[in-house]
C-alpha cells in the first residue's frame, strides 16, 4: 500500500522543492523571493512561513526586480542553481512577464510561481481578474505563455504530482534552459491532499553534457582545415559549459583567434593573445577585421544576435562559411550554419582531436597591440580642468579599470554602458556580466545583488545611467536590508543619452529623449545622492575621475551598496570601435537629413547577408 501525506498543495510545492539537489549537494532552487498579496498569501505565503531555512523566503521591492535579482544569480551560478519567485494574481503577476522575457532571451532558470484564479470559479470575477469574454480558461498569467519554455496551471491538487517534475526537467535541461511559469491557482493552494511520501525523496538533478554526432564533428574538422582566414565567436554557451579553459586552448593549439559576444566576455581573459575583443556593432576594430577578412566563423555557444553580427552585414568575405556549435539545434542551425549540436566543453574536446597537430594561417597580430593602444587613449584620465568639463563615459570605465582587480565583476544592462563596456573594458576571467539578450533597463541595481549572492567573494561594480536607475532602483533598500555590498557607479548624463545619439544617427531631431528636448516646464532637479541614501546606501558625489577611483576602492570596506554618482557628458560615444546597426529609416517625407542618413542606411544594408 501506498504510504501518503496529507498536505496541502502549497505544503506540497515547497516541501518538494526543498529537497531537489545539485550534484555538490544544495538545493537547485536556493530560495523564494516572494511579493505577497491575494492570490499567494494565504496558501503560499503559509506555507513558505511553515518550512522555513529548510526553503528561505526573501522580501522584495517590485515583482520585476526581485526578478531581475534571481536571473542574475542564476547566471552567475552558470545556470547550476536557481531562485523561485512568487507574486499575487494581477500586477503582481504582469510585473514579472517583463522579467521572464528577459530569462528566456538569455536562456536562464528562474521559477515563476504567480498566484492564479479560483479553480472552482465561484468568487469569480475576483479582485484584479483579468476577464476574456471568449474564454472561460485565460488569466492574466496566460501572458506568460510566450516567455517561458514550460507553462502549466496548477488547477488541481494531483497537477503537482506532474507540472513540478517537468519544470525542474527545463531548468536543469542546458539545451532547453529558461524560465518556467506555475499558474498557481488560489483556491488549490489551500486544498488539501494526501501526496505519496515517495514524492518527497532527495532527488539530484544533473547538468548532462550532450555529446555531438561524430559525423557533424567530422564535417567541421574538414572546413577548418581547408579555411585560410578562421575566426572563433565565443558565446555565453561557453560559459554555461565551463568551456572556458576548452576553448582557450583549442585556440592556441590550432592557432586561432577568437573574438567575444556580450554574453561570451570574460570567458577569456582580455590579455590572452588569442583574444581580439567583441565583434559587431559595439565591436573592437580588430574583432571587426578579423570577421569581415573570415572566409570561416565558428560560432561556439553563441545565438548570433544582431549587435554580434553587426545586423548580418560583418561578414564580408564572399567565400564566407558558418559553423555553429550549439546545445540546441534551433540556435545550431540558424542561417544556413554547419551544425554541431552538442556540448561545447565536449565538442572542443573532440574538435581538437581531430585536428591533431593541424595550425591555421598566421593571422595579423598588430592589430590587436594598436587596438589595446586605442582603450588606453580613449580611457585615460581627462587633463582639462573640469570646472569646464564633463567626463566621457570611456573615460569612467578608465577610472574602474585603473582600481580593478582579479576579483572585480563589473556588470551593465541599458544604454550607453553595455556597448561602452563590451568595446573598452579589459575583463579578468570571469570579470564580466552584462544583461544585453533583453537589455532590460533597470536590470541594473537588482542585478548587481544578485551577483552579490551568488558571488560574496567578488567585488561588484554596476554601472548605470540616470535613465535606467530612474526605471527601477528599489532593490537597493532590500540589498541595505539583507547586507549585501556592492559599488553603483551612477553616470548622470540628464536623460536617455544613448538613444539620443541613435536619434541623431539616423537623421532624426533631438526629441523626447534629453530633458532639455522634453515637453517639461522646468528642468528637473535630481538628487540621486539624497535618494540612495534615503534608502539606507552610502552615496557620495564624486567630483572628478581621480575622487571617482578614490571613492571606489573606499567602497570595498563597507558591508552595504555604495552609490557614486558621477555627471557626464552625453554627446561623444565610446569613441572607438563600433559597425553599423540596422535600425531603421524613414524612406520619404523629411527633411535633409533624413535624406542624408537613408542614403547611408542604404549603402549600410547592401552588405547584409545570411549564409544559407
Amino acid at each position: 500500500m501506498t504510504r501518503t501525506i496529507n498536505l496541502t498543495a502549497a505544503q506540497a510545492l515547497v516541501k518538494w522543492l526543498s529537497v531537489q539537489m545539485t550534484e555538490d549537494g544544495e538545493r537547485f532552487i536556493e530560495g523564494v523571493w516572494a511579493i505577497f498579496g491575494h492570490g499567494n498569501v494565504a496558501g503560499l505565503g503559509e506555507a513558505l512561513h511553515g518550512i522555513g531555512e529548510a526553503l528561505p523566503t526573501w522580501r522584495g521591492q517590485n515583482e520585476q526586480t526581485m526578478a531581475h535579482a534571481a536571473i542574475a544569480y542564476a547566471k552567475t551560478k552558470r545556470r547550476k542553481r536557481a531562485h523561485a519567485v512568487t507574486s499575487s494574481i494581477g500586477p503582481g503577476a504582469t510585473n514579472m512577464v517583463t522579467a521572464a522575457a528577459l530569462a528566456h532571451v538569455n536562456r536562464l532558470p528562474v521559477l515563476f510561481i504567480p498566484g492564479d484564479i479560483f479553480a472552482n470559479r465561484r468568487p469569480d470575477p475576483v479582485l484584479q481578474q483579468i476577464e476574456d469574454f471568449d474564454d472561460g480558461t485565460v488569466s492574466a498569467n496566460d501572458a506568460f505563455r510566450p516567455v517561458v519554455r514550460y507553462f502549466d496551471r496548477i488547477a488541481r491538487s494531483e497537477h503537482l504530482l506532474t507540472a513540478l517534475p517537468r519544470a525542474l526537467t527545463v531548468l536543469t535541461d542546458p539545451a532547453n534552459c529558461g524560465p518556467v511559469c506555475l499558474a498557481f491557482c488560489q483556491d488549490v493552494q489551500a486544498d488539501a491532499f494526501d501526496y505519496p511520501e515517495a514524492f518527497f525523496e532527495p532527488k539530484v538533478w544533473r547538468i548532462r553534457r550532450p555529446e555531438p554526432d561524430p559525423r557533424e564533428v567530422e564535417d567541421v574538422a574538414v572546413m577548418i582545415r581547408a579555411a585560410k582566414k578562421p575566426v572563433i565567436i565565443s558565446g555565453g554557451g561557453v560559459l554555461y559549459s565551463e568551456a572556458e579553459d576548452a576553448l582557450a586552448a583549442f585556440a592556441k593549439r590550432h592557432n586561432l583567434p577568437f573574438v567575444e559576444t556580450q554574453a561570451g566576455k570574460g570567458a577569456s581573459a582580455w590579455s590572452d593573445e588569442f583574444n581580439f575583443g567583441s565583434p559587431g556593432v559595439t565591436g573592437s576594430e580588430c574583432a571587426n577585421r578579423l570577421c569581415e577578412n573570415a572566409d570561416l566563423v565558428i560560432g561556439v555557444g553563441t545565438r548570433f544576435q544582431d549587435f554580434t553580427t553587426g545586423s548580418w552585414a560583418l561578414f564580408k568575405n564572399d567565400g564566407r562559411k558558418l559553423i555553429s556549435i550549439n546545445m540546441h539545434g534551433y540556435d545550431a542551425a540558424k542561417h544556413g550554419a554547419t551544425p554541431v549540436v552538442g556540448d561545447a566543453r565536449v565538442t572542443l574536446g573532440k574538435l581538437s582531436a581531430l585536428l591533431g597537430d593541424y595550425r591555421a594561417p598566421l593571422f595579423d597580430t598588430q592589430s590587436r597591440s594598436a587596438w589595446h593602444d586605442r582603450v588606453k587613449a580613449v580611457t585615460a584620465a581627462p587633463t582639462a580642468d573640469l570646472s569646464n568639463y564633463l567626463p566621457t563615459d570611456a573615460q569612467v570605465i578608465g577610472a574602474v579599470q585603473r582600481v580593478a582587480n582579479d576579483k572585480t565583476v563589473v556588470m551593465c544592462a541599458a544604454g550607453t554602458m553595455p556597448g561602452a563596456l563590451q568595446v573598452l573594458w579589459q575583463s579578468a576571467r570571469s570579470g564580466y556580466h552584462m544583461e544585453y539578450g533583453y537589455s532590460c533597463m533597470g536590470y541594473e541595481v537588482a542585478g548587481a545583488m544578485g551577483i552579490k549572492l551568488a558571488a560574496p567573494e567578488k567585488e561588484v561594480v554596476c554601472f548605470v545611467g540616470d535613465g535606467s536607475y530612474m526605471m527601477a532602483n528599489s532593490e537597493m533598500a532590500t540589498a541595505v536590508m539583507r547586507r549585501v555590498p556592492f559599488t553603483v557607479v551612477l553616470t548622470d548624463n540628464r536623460g536617455y543619452g544613448c538613444i539620443n545619439r541613435l536619434q541623431i544617427e539616423c537623421g532624426g531631431a533631438e526629441f523626447n529623449n534629453m530633458y532639455k528636448d522634453t515637453n517639461i516646464e522646468a528642468m528637473p532637479e535630481l538628487d540621486f545622492v539624497g535618494h540612495a541614501r534615503s534608502m539606507g546606501a552610502h552615496a557620495e558625489k564624486a567630483t572628478d575621475i581621480a575622487d571617482l577611483e578614490k571613492k571606489i576602492v573606499e567602497a570595498r570596506s563597507r558591508n552595504i551598496p555604495t552609490v557614486i554618482v558621477i555627471d557626464t557628458d552625453a554627446v561623444p560615444g565610446t569613441g572607438a570601435g563600433g559597425h553599423w546597426w540596422d535600425v531603421a529609416v524613414p524612406q520619404v517625407g523629411g527633411p535633409e537629413r533624413l535624406v542624408r542618413a537613408r542614403e547611408h542606411y542604404n549603402r549600410s544594408a547592401r552588405d547584409q547577408r545570411t549564409f544559407n
